[in-house]
């Protein structure tokens, strides 16, 4: 009963989703290797980013595909704008959306040669779509347009695989705490910054403002992110570690006992109750905008759309802490954020790279971009932005304490479709059947443990 709520709920908001696109929607849009690179966000002196001048003005159309929230739809829009009047002979069609289903449109965009152009792409999109290096092209062949110097080369090496450039990295990013202290003042305590007092908050919640109130709002892939965090604090070992599960059965079980003891103790809402708020994403649930849920796990990149959600404006939207009561080490990982990648199948490569350098190097829409899709990882548009004070000081601030904090690697199958998808992956599979009860904490462990076994087999 609860996969077919699930997946009735999924199409129900994957219908009210498919106007998010200009000149093309995003239903037929095509559509995060080993340890990430430990970043900097402090920028070295660099030359201020010339114009690319094409050599040609013969009218191209190329188009650009993303997924994101609203605020990074604008800022791309505003920046596509920009970049279509500083090279008026290039026309620029986008397509764009939430994510609930983008990646799974995008693996058939990829298959069926139909993706954009230009996309921006997840990290390990790269080790699963393109492993040959068949469907991105090899950005290095552009270097004359794309100013590769501006990147650190650990974190082009992330996105190099079968001896090609295949993305552009554009930030580094981790999972971190966010808190909503409004609501926390209202049950007149303070925000957590441990276990112990997430646990205490719970209760709180409860009996001050009501048994609708959570510190702590997650969903299915929220809780295995938060469970390999808490596993790597306590163990002190990666979770995977060439194509091998680090982890034993009863480990696994501890994991999913501490999740279980989150719902127990009020602190974080059942799979059904979450379901049940019928919202694509928690950004939009209405708990979350209305302060019920006042909490999140989430990527540091992604604070703008969770503040800007809020109904009163995020006024106490706030970077919670690591918790240092999980265990004695520092758990959690750091990747490459996103990338923009050029297909193989364009008509118009060199067009696509000057969108990408615009995007990332050119000082018009570096200023536009600001810090949407996390803190830049290319040097001259992170002095653009802490010269002109574009940063949003809270990611600026989430960024840190990650990137200062985090200490295991990632592997790129940690975010294969067969695992992550939404509602069938096994990670959303195992969390929502344990939320149900209808597995046991034995079966549970089993289960993602076999499904994490059979997609490193292939």
């Amino acid at each position: 009963m609860k996969k077919i709520i699930a997946l009735l709920l999924t199409l129900v908001m994957v219908f009210s989703l498919a106007a998010c696109a200009k000149d093309n929607t995003a239903t037929n849009a095509p559509a995060d290797n080993t340890q990430a690179p430990t970043a900097k966000t402090e920028a070295t002196v660099a030359p201020t980013a010339p114009v690319v001048v094409s050599d040609t003005q013969e009218p191209v159309t190329i188009k650009f595909s993303w997924w994101g929230g609203d605020t990074r739809h604008e800022a791309t829009l505003k920046a596509v704008d920009k970049f279509m009047a500083t090279y008026p002979n290039i026309k620029v069609e986008t397509q764009y959306g939430a994510w609930t289903d983008w990646e799974t449109n995008m693996a058939t965009a990829f298959s069926t040669k139909t993706a954009p152009d230009v996309n921006q792409i997840n990290w390990n999109w790269i080790t699963s779509f393109s492993s040959d290096g068949s469907v991105f092209m090899d950005l290095k062949q552009f270097s004359d347009i794309i100013k590769l110097d501006a990147f650190d080369q650990s974190a082009l090496d992330q996105c190099t695989l079968a001896g090609k450039l295949q993305g552009i990295p554009v930030s580094m990013t981790g999972r971190i705490f966010y808190w909503n202290k409004a609501t926390f003042d209202k049950a007149g305590i303070a925000t957590p910054t441990s276990l112990e007092e997430l646990y205490a908050a719970g209760e709180t919640f409860k009996t001050k403002l009501g048994d609708d109130y959570y510190p702590l709002g997650i969903n299915e892939y929220d809780r295995v992110l938060l469970l390999v965090d808490y596993l790597e604090s306590v163990y002190g070992k990666a979770w995977v570690v060439d194509n091998k599960l680090q982890y034993t059965k009863d480990e696994i079980k501890a994991g999913l006992e501490f999740i279980k003891s989150l719902e127990d103790k009020h602190v974080i809402p059942t799979i059904k109750t979450i379901l049940g708020d019928g919202a694509a994403s928690m950004d939009k649930n209405p708990k979350w905008i209305e302060g019920k849920y006042a909490g999140i796990f989430e990527w540091d990149s992604s604070a703008s759309k969770f503040k800007t959600a809020l109904a009163d404006g995020g006024a106490g939207f706030m970077v919670g802490e690591y918790f240092k009561d999980f265990g004695k080490y520092q758990g959690g990982f750091s990747k490459v954020s996103l990338a923009f990648a050029i297909t193989e199948t364009t008509q118009h490569p060199k067009e696509c790279a000057m969108l990408i350098n615009f995007l990332l190097n050119e000082q018009a829409g570096v200023e536009i971009m600001a810090a949407e899709r996390g803190i830049p990882l290319n040097k001259n548009a992170l002095k653009i932005c802490q010269d002109k004070g574009l940063l949003d000081p809270i990611v600026a601030e989430a960024n840190g304490k990650v990137l200062s904090w985090v200490s295991f690697p990632l592997d790129p199958k940690f975010e294969a479709a067969e695992l992550k998808n939404q509602p069938d992956g096994i990670y959303w599979d195992v969390m929502s059947g344990f939320s149900y009860g209808d597995y046991t904490v034995d079966e549970a462990a089993q289960t993602l443990i076999d499904g994490i076994a059979s997609v490193y087999a292939d």
